[in-house]
Parts: C-alpha cells; sequence; structure tokens
C-alpha cells in the first residue's frame, strides 16, 4: 500500500513509518503563483523565501492544485513499490485537488486496471490533513489492504479537528477569503482572529486581543473538544519561538499521546501570511 498526499499537508520533518521501503507518503507539490511566477511548493519556493518575498513586496501570491498529470506520475510511482494506493487531499472546500486526484484515478484505471488507487477528500488541511495521512501510513505498515486504509483515513478524518489564529486578515482578504470590512475591523481592533475547522467547514470564533491570549485559547479548544488523550500537530508560518511555546502548553494542559510541530507550507502560508499558529489534534 501507498500513500499519495498533496503538499497543504503538514507532515513530521521525519517521517514515522517506513511503507514497503520508501519514508514516509508520495507527495505532489501544489503551485504557488507568485510575480508572474509558478513555483512548486517545497521544491521551487521554500516558505521562508517566501514570506521574504511577500516583505519585499512581490504581490500577491495566489495558488493551485497540482494538475492531474501530477497526480498520473504520482500513481505511476506508487504502482513500482506497492499493489494500490490511497490519495489523500486537502479539502475540496479550498482547492481543486480532489478533482484533480480523481480524473488522474480514472486515467489510470483505464490503462492500468490492475493498480486499484482511491481519492479521499480529508475534509481538512495542514496537520488535520497531515494527521489522516499518517493514520493512512499507519494502517498500511500494519499490513491492512486498500479498503482497511481507506476506512482507517475516513475514520481519522471524520475526528481531526484544526484550531488556529491568524497574526493579520491581510492576506486572507487579498486572497478573497474574508470581506474587507472584516479586515479592517481586526486591523483596526487589533484582534486575532481565531478558527476552528472540521469536516470541510470552517467557523469563526470570537477573537483573542493578543497573541498570547489566543495561544491559551487554542489550547483550551483541544481540551475542551479532545475528552481524552490526543495525537496532535502544532502548526506555524514563521513563528517557530512561538510554536515551541505552544507545544509545551499543549503537553502540559491535555493528554498528548504524540506532538510533532510543523511549518505551513508556502501553498498554506501564502493564503494566511507570516504569525499563524494553529493545533491539529486526533483523538486516540
Amino acid at each position: 500500500m501507498a500513500v499519495v498526499v498533496d503538499s497543504a499537508a503538514s507532515l513530521p520533518a521525519t517521517p514515522r513509518t517506513d511503507v514497503l521501503g520508501h519514508k514516509g507518503p508520495i507527495v505532489v507539490p501544489m503551485a504557488v503563483i507568485l510575480g508572474g511566477r509558478t513555483y512548486r511548493d517545497g521544491v521551487d519556493l521554500s516558505a521562508s523565501e517566501l514570506y521574504e518575498r511577500l516583505a519585499a513586496g512581490s504581490g500577491t501570491p495566489t495558488t493551485s492544485a497540482p494538475a492531474p498529470e501530477a497526480y498520473a506520475e504520482a500513481f505511476l510511482a506508487a504502482s513500482r513499490v506497492a499493489d494500490a494506493a490511497l490519495c489523500i487531499t486537502v479539502s475540496r472546500t479550498f482547492s481543486a485537488a480532489l478533482d484533480s486526484a480523481t480524473l488522474a484515478a480514472a486515467r489510470l484505471h483505464e490503462e492500468m486496471p490492475g493498480f486499484p488507487v482511491s481519492v479521499l477528500d480529508s475534509g481538512s488541511a495542514a496537520g488535520g490533513e497531515g494527521l489522516i495521512v499518517l493514520a493512512a501510513q499507519e494502517s498500511a505498515a500494519s499490513g491492512a489492504d486498500l479498503a482497511g486504509v481507506v476506512a482507517a483515513a475516513n475514520s481519522a478524518a471524520s475526528q481531526v479537528r484544526l484550531v488556529a489564529y491568524v497574526d493579520t486578515l491581510y492576506y486572507l482578504w487579498k486572497g478573497g477569503r474574508v470581506p474587507g470590512i472584516v479586515h479592517e475591523m481586526t486591523s483596526l481592533l487589533k484582534l486575532k482572529p481565531v478558527f476552528e475547522m472540521a469536516e470541510g467547514r470552517v467557523n469563526r470564533k470570537l477573537p483573542s486581543r493578543t497573541s498570547r491570549r489566543a495561544r491559551r485559547r487554542l489550547v483550551d479548544m483541544v481540551g475542551r473538544g479532545a475528552g481524552g488523550p490526543v495525537r496532535a500537530c502544532v502548526m506555524h508560518a514563521a513563528a517557530a519561538t512561538e510554536a515551541a511555546e505552544l507545544e509545551a502548553a499543549l503537553r502540559d494542559a491535555v493528554d498528548c499521546e504524540d506532538v510533532y510541530v510543523a511549518e505551513f507550507s508556502p501553498v498554506m502560508g501564502a493564503h494566511t501570511g507570516p504569525g499563524m499558529l494553529g493545533i491539529a489534534y486526533l483523538p486516540v
């Protein structure tokens, strides 16, 4: 079994599982368009390079899903090391990645009917998507067949939650994801907007006055929502010091079976800008 995922997922820097001799999932880069050029997410453009260019006034970045051809290449690579593949995509709420992967899987079925590929909408992104990928990887490593791995991924997708705050709504506003009046109000009042995401739905919560208060709220939200031990991913966008503090606070307040810290990929950071912090968690 092989697992394929797009680069919107926040994954551990060191892969946690070994599936058929290759470490971690097969990652398909999304695209970041900035200053008239198209970059492969995490390949041609790093997160730090993105924020440097934003600070230098290189314009407003846009993003796009991998083309079906990129997924087809990943599925062919998977066929060389496995007898089936599960492709997990960022939520269709944010991207056309699911459509591209579904089209590529259908084309591959015509050419290679003996190599089954399932495509699953994570209903999440970043660390939430990453936790679903890890659940699928562990199921595959345990010897489960495609149906078993899909079931494990679906179970994780139905339970994973993501809470986060952004330092500013400027980039979400420029990307057309929040109204200008909301951006102006939060900027004027110096508020830190807080969000919660589950099963493809994003809910805005009451904002916090400071970053420190926002971090405390994230930990409290996880504690209330978990109801027991969790596996978690602490995410950040150019905020490594604050992420380390958030990880420590989370471990102190919540029963964590495992926590890893991951920086937002450029394709995610393009929408939030620097300063974002969040926690994705999965009850275990």
